[in-house]
């Protein structure tokens, strides 16, 4: 039986749930990053990482290689890359929206008389 696109995307959206695995796609747009790299730039636990990368892993959206005994990451296709900029701009919008919402809520209010 096959799933539905609606809930592989949904799945996938999930995916993207966690505000650690968002940061590591966010600082492997730059390119391949070894681990120490990713833990310092994190600041999260090693353990914490692990689950993250592995969950990241799993859904193929970044690659991992060995180069010795480090481990490097990538984003396993620039459509990743795409994607966060893509919300990038998506929130951009929506927070100017709120802003402009926010000034006009800000006017003072008209009276009847002056309508």
């Amino acid at each position: 039986m096959t799933v539905p696109l609606y809930q592989l995307k949904a799945e996938f959206f999930r995916t993207l749930g966690h505000p650690a695995r968002i940061r590591v796609l966010e600082l492997l747009q730059d390119g391949p990053r070894p681990v120490r790299d990713l833990l310092a730039a994190l600041e999260i636990e090693p353990s914490n990482l692990s689950q993250q990368l592995a969950v990241l892993r799993r859904t193929r959206l970044v690659a991992a290689t060995r180069d010795g005994n480090t481990v490097v990451y990538a984003l396993a296709t620039p459509d990743v890359a795409h994607l966060l900029h893509t919300a990038r701009r998506i929130l951009g919008a929506m927070i100017t929206d709120q802003s402009d919402l926010l000034a006009e809520l800000g006017k003072p209010r008209r009276t009847a008389t002056e309508r």
